[in-house]
C-alpha cells in the first residue's frame, strides 16, 4: 500500500531525528500568517535548526520508546516540530525571541537532554544564553582580572622607581578584580531558572495505534 509506506517513512524520519537532535521543541503555529510562519522558518533554517509540521500519529509512533516518549500527552492540535542538533537550547531560545511579534506563537512542551519540559519549563530554557554569548561573557571575565593585575603590577613599578611613598590603592584592586565574579554571576542566571523549573513527570506511555496499518485506515 503506497499510503502505508509513506506513513512509515515519515516515522522513521522523525525518528531519526529524534534520536539525534539535543533537543526537541513542540510548538503551536495554526495563528501564524504566511508571512510570520515564512520568516520563522527562515530564523530557525539559517541557525542549524530543523523545523517541521508532523501529524500528531506519526510523532506518537516515532517517539515510543524513546525518551521523548512522555510528550505524548502534548501531542494535541496542530503540532510543529523543531530539532537543535548542536546547542540544545537554541531552538527554544529563538522560537521565544519572536513570541512579541508572532503572538499567535506558542510553547506546548519539549525535550531538552532526555528531559521532558512543559511550556512554562521550556520558556525557562529559552532564557538561557546562547553558547556564543556565554563564551563571550567568559572570555570578559578571564580578561578583566588579568588586566586588573597588570595596572596594579604597572603602578608599584612606578612607585618603585618614582620612589614615592604613596602606595596602591588596594581598596580600588579588589573592586576591579571582583567585577569578573559578578559578570560570572549573571552568565548563570538562566540556567538558575531551569533548575528551579521541575521536569515533567514521565507520563504513562500513550497506548499507540495497535499497528501502523489502522493509522492508514484514519
Amino acid at each position: 500500500m503506497p499510503n502505508l509506506e509513506k506513513k512509515q517513512e515519515v516515522i522513521s524520519e522523525i525518528r531519526e531525528k529524534v534520536t539525534k537532535a539535543k533537543s526537541m521543541v513542540l510548538v503551536d503555529a495554526r495563528g501564524l500568517t504566511v508571512l510570520q510562519d515564512t520568516k520563522l522558518r527562515k530564523i530557525l533554517r539559517e541557525a542549524g535548526v530543523d523545523y517541521k509540521v508532523y501529524k500528531n500519529t506519526m510523532i506518537n509512533f516515532a517517539i515510543k520508546d524513546t525518551d521523548s516518549e512522555g510528550l505524548s500527552s502534548y501531542l494535541e492540535g496542530p503540532t510543529s516540530v523543531a530539532f537543535s542538533y548542536d546547542e540544545a537550547t537554541i531552538a527554544a531560545n529563538l522560537i521565544n525571541k519572536q513570541l512579541k511579534d508572532m503572538p499567535n506563537l506558542e510553547f506546548k512542551a519539549g525535550v531538552v537532554e532526555g528531559v521532558v519540559y512543559d511550556a512554562k519549563g521550556m520558556m525557562a530554557i529559552a532564557d538561557i544564553p546562547s553558547r556564543e554569548v556565554l563564551l563571550s561573557r567568559l572570555l570578559g571575565s578571564l580578561q578583566s582580572p588579568i588586566a586588573s593585575f597588570a595596572r596594579v603590577l604597572n603602578a608599584l613599578a612606578e612607585e618603585k622607581e618614582s620612589g614615592s611613598s604613596s602606595s596602591v590603592e588596594t581598596e580600588e584592586a579588589v573592586v576591579e578584580t571582583t567585577e569578573p565574579a559578578e559578570a560570572v554571576a549573571e552568565s548563570t542566571e538562566a540556567v538558575e531558572l531551569v533548575e528551579q523549573a521541575e521536569p515533567v513527570e514521565q507520563a504513562e506511555p500513550v497506548e499507540a495505534v495497535e499497528s501502523v496499518e489502522e493509522s492508514a485506515s484514519e
